[in-house]
């Protein structure tokens, strides 16, 4: 009886939980991507005005399907944004000055061949663990809470 209540109530639960989580945030080497509910153009414009509105700095945004067209080449779309600010980056460097390879900050919205879209960005834990430091070092944990609030908004 107790094997028959643990297959037939708590497994389906646990796999619905499980593959919840895995469709909301993938992490992959080191990245996580966050499916979004808006097309490419609209998740990175809302991502943009998101880190505007933290007073952070874009300092690029590259648009890498308008490259591919412009060698007569196709690719989905795909738009890339580079942003921080030395507040956020400096005590990263001060910790680990090899940090300063993956500042600032980029995030990249592009479509998969299913159609569906998602903004992906470098994993904090895998940075920290990338320079040999710790999640507490500087203003990594902060910085780690500020990614996944801002793309929640954005992809919501």
């Amino acid at each position: 009886m107790k094997q028959n209540i643990l297959t037939t109530t708590l497994v389906p639960v646990l796999m619905f939980f499980m593959f919840s989580q895995a469709s909301y945030a993938q992490n992959k080497q080191g990245l996580i991507s966050v499916k979004s509910q808006h097309s490419v153009s609209q998740t990175m414009d809302k991502f943009e005005q998101i880190v505007l509105s933290k007073d952070l700095k874009v300092f690029a945004k590259i648009d890498h399907a308008a490259g591919a067209q412009n060698i007569g080449q196709t690719l989905r779309p795909t738009q890339l944004i580079i942003f921080g600010n030395a507040q956020g980056g400096t005590p990263l460097m001060q910790c680990q000055q090899t940090f300063g390879i993956d500042l600032p900050l980029k995030a990249l919205v592009w479509q998969d061949e299913r159609d569906q879209v998602w903004l992906s960005y470098n994993d904090l834990d895998y940075l920290t663990a990338r320079h040999n430091s710790a999640l507490n070092c500087g203003s990594a944990a902060k910085i780690k809470t500020l990614l996944q609030s801002m793309s929640r908004q954005a992809t919501q």
